[in-house]
């Protein structure tokens, strides 16, 4: 004889844990969310989960650079200037003597810093510029697309010179001016998905219920729109990044003695036949972190894909 407590346990539990059938009627276990496949197929991009690991080691080195670095990155020592690799100096001596892996490790804290800075800055202006063209539309998206026009036809490379020379060279100057020039991409996709999602049948029940705009925007476009705007704002990182490191190469971005990947490889161009270590270790800093983020982004791609995957119900 069945008990039918245990039987309303048993209908509960199912209850809480719907099974998902596939297309011959057999269970394939509890049905999971957009996210949940979104993140068991990130898993399966092998290089993608490598690079997050290799960008999370980077960060947290750059974080801690005081604990990592075993020198600070502008003490002087004379009587040992421009030695090679060594146990003492795993990656050397600058002219000045200087400890070249402490400056590394404090590089990446300022390049990192900008490249997070810049990707998370523009991603903001583009999403709110696009989120207010895709849904208002008409003379509202007219003035924000030709405001967007505008900026794309902006020669970016002088811009960035003759604005890093007047306002300076300290590391929220460089931030601002990268953001001001790269929000535009995020800006015209953001747009399109609003204009595609704007008249699904859950907006329009936001609507009949009662919802305001921005209600609408924040509480049921942008949650939807949220893969592109993390795989351009992740691909966004790897260009501040080259782009600081050209005005700091340049003589253009962040100034000596604060140290970065680009002002390194600067101040490293005379030497680059005698002193070659000089040059290659901020350079396969640059190399791989942008090499990461564009692993990162394809995997993020792949993996927030709408159509790549199905929702089981």
């Amino acid at each position: 004889m069945v008990d039918p407590t245990s039987r309303a346990i048993t209908d509960e539990q199912a209850v809480q844990e719907p099974k998902a059938q596939d297309a011959h009627g057999i269970a394939e276990g509890p049905a999971r969310t957009q996210w949940q496949l979104a993140w068991k197929k990130f898993r399966q991009h092998k290089l993608a989960v490598a690079s997050l690991f290799i960008l999370v080691v980077l960060y947290l080195a750059a974080i801690f650079a005081p604990i990592v670095a075993p020198f600070d990155p502008n003490e002087l020592d004379l009587d040992h200037v421009r030695e090679s690799p060594s146990l003492k100096h795993p990656m050397g001596t600058d002219a000045l003597g200087r400890d070249e892996f402490s400056r590394v490790v404090y590089g990446g804290r300022i390049s990192l810093a900008v490249g997070m800075g810049v990707a998370l800055s523009a991603g903001f202006i583009g999403t709110t510029m696009g989120a207010l063209a895709g849904f208002y539309g008409r003379w509202v998206d007219a003035v924000l697309m030709r405001t967007t026009d505008f900026f794309l036809a902006m020669p970016v490379l002088a811009v960035l010179l003759v604005a890093a020379k007047a306002l300076g060279g300290s590391i929220t100057d460089i931030v601002v001016i990268l953001a001001v020039l790269y929000w535009m991409p995020v800006a015209r996709i953001v747009r399109n998905v609003f204009m595609s999602l704007k008249e699904k049948e859950y907006v329009e029940g936001a609507r009949a219920s009662g919802a305001g705009s921005i209600r609408i925007i924040v509480r049921h476009l942008l949650p939807n729109s949220l893969g592109p705007i993390i795989v351009n704002v992740t691909l966004g990182i790897a260009i501040a990044i080259l782009t600081e490191s050209l005005l700091s190469f340049l003589g253009f971005g962040i100034q000596p003695p604060t140290a970065t990947w680009g002002n390194m490889l600067s101040s490293a161009r005379d030497s680059m036949l005698t002193q070659p270590w000089l040059v290659w270790f901020p350079g396969f800093m640059i190399l791989l972190t942008v090499l990461c983020v564009n692993f990162l982004g394809d995997g993020l791609r792949d993996a927030l894909d709408p159509a790549g995957h199905k929702i089981r119900t």
